[in-house]
């Protein structure tokens, strides 16, 4: 599937807008980003949560760096024949990778079926 990269951020937002309150409530010193591809340059990987999460986090003695949350572009775009597949993906991605801000790890994850 090709789209552009500005209609492919247009999706995510609206895709990160319609997720649960309380699941968007608790994220914070959060950013989101969109990146063409891995600095690999794989397509391996759709998205990845930089950052010190929930569990991992003490009280700062200094303003840290936003934790940030990166969807790839191509990746996704490559595993996707519609418009509707590709919602979900960045969906499940999105939600995979907010899980990682609350300490949720990957096993856990696929034991909730959204690893």
């Amino acid at each position: 599937m090709e789209m552009p990269a500005d209609e492919f951020e247009q999706l995510v937002s609206e895709e990160l807008d319609a997720l649960p309150e309380d699941m968007l409530n608790g994220l914070d010193n959060v950013v989101f980003f969109v990146e063409d591809r891995p600095e690999d340059g794989s397509l391996d990987m759709l998205g990845v949560y930089e950052g010190f999460d929930l569990t991992e986090r003490g009280n700062y003695d200094f303003a840290p760096l936003p934790d940030r949350i990166i969807l790839f572009r191509e990746p996704l775009l490559a595993i996707c024949e519609t418009e509707a597949e590709l919602r979900d993906e960045v969906h499940i991605t999105l939600v995979h990778e907010i899980a990682h801000f609350y300490g949720i790890d990957d096993d856990r994850l696929h034991e909730l079926g959204w690893g």
